[in-house]
């Protein structure tokens, strides 16, 4: 299995570079966090293998992604986010559960029948997320209907999903695969892995009574246009067909603070993806047998997803509704004379000469 840590690329995987140069554009980062305050908390709406729920979705504010630390993947700025020194206390990790709580009681009719928990590295990393705290967390949501917790596929075994799932809570482990083409992910992405541990993780999770839910990276950096669109629908079809694996989140590339990918955009070498290529892909790919959502971050921004300006929010909402109700058919209802540059710039545009255009 491989191992998340610098010594990494001193295996020949050629990732040197990459976290040489991450390293030093991460370092460029000043900021400091109070580790009893998480760093994001909303209230929203889920499709699940079990319908539409309500979600309490939770980031908390850990010593980050171990990877990170190393130099990590190209387009990721959350360890920017994590608090200084790699721990956070269990108290202090707790605290942050009440605050989240407090909002939802505060926000919501009623308690929210899923819960979604996230960090910036993996919540089934002990480093970040002791056993006691896992523990502790499950057992406060335990009178929940369902759970999801992400976690690299390294982290996930049996033991620590049980936690979970013992106290009869439906649970998902979201894998930040982000690709299915393992070149992608190491030389575009800069992740360490490969798609065989996914699977692995999948089958671990499945025999813990949990489901994989695979989180995909729509345009990373080093594609165009079209490269990324074909990606996407190979990668939904290939997760599509792993045992244990009911939903795909295709999350297109926004450009976060202290990244490569920001880099590149400064430099006029990255512009994130279009929202037309997001409901190409997501129209495409609505026949197969897995759920297949996507949460367009910052979209109808710069930084973000977006296509004209004119046209982004109705996109948008069209994407949002396709979520929920998996019909292809709320994209027939958008349309806008931008559509036409999307298409050429899907038959022009060439990794080695992009962006075509801003």
């Amino acid at each position: 299995m491989s191992t998340p840590s610098p010594d990494v690329y001193e295996q020949g995987r050629g990732m040197d570079a990459h976290n040489q140069a991450m390293r030093e554009i991460r370092g460029r980062n000043d900021e400091s966090h109070d580790p009893r305050e998480p760093t994001r908390v909303w209230l929203d709406e889920d499709n699940t293998p079990d319908g539409v729920y309500d979600s309490l979705t939770i980031i908390l504010n850990t010593g980050g992604c171990r990877w990170a630390r190393a130099g990590g993947c190209t387009m990721c700025g959350y360890v920017a986010e994590s608090v200084d020194g790699g721990t956070v206390a269990h108290e202090d990790l707790m605290r942050q559960i009440e605050i989240c709580l407090e909002h939802e009681e505060e926000n919501a009719d009623e308690p929210a029948g899923q819960i979604k928990i996230y960090t910036s590295g993996s919540f089934l990393d002990e480093r970040e997320i002791p056993a006691k705290t896992r523990q502790a967390i499950a057992e406060t949501f335990a009178d929940r209907d369902r759970m999801v917790v992400e976690s690299l596929p390294d982290f996930v075994d049996e033991e620590k999903i049980h936690d979970f799932t013992d106290r009869g809570v439906e649970t998902d482990i979201a894998v930040g695969l982000e690709t299915a083409t393992d070149q992608i992910r190491h030389d575009c992405i800069n992740k360490y892995f490969d798609f065989s541990e996914f699977e692995r993780a999948a089958e671990a999770a499945q025999k813990a009574g949990a489901g994989i839910k695979a989180y995909l990276l729509m345009k990373p950096p080093f594609l165009s246009e079209s490269e990324a669109i074909e990606d996407m629908k190979r990668s939904i079809r290939r997760c599509a067909a792993v045992e244990g694996c009911h939903t795909v989140s295709m999350n297109p590339t926004n450009v976060q603070e202290f990244t490569m990918v920001e880099q590149l955009y400064f430099d006029d070498g990255y512009r994130p993806p279009w929202l037309w290529s997001v409901a190409e892909v997501l129209e495409s790919t609505a026949e197969e047998d897995v759920i297949v959502v996507s949460d367009p971050v910052g979209h109808g921004s710069d930084r973000g997803a977006h296509n004209c300006g004119e046209c982004d929010d109705r996109v948008q909402r069209a994407i949002k509704d396709f979520d929920l109700r998996q019909d292809p058919s709320v994209f027939e209802q958008v349309s806008c004379d931008c559509e036409r540059t999307w298409e050429e710039v899907c038959k022009r545009e060439r990794s080695y000469s992009m962006p075509l255009v801003r």
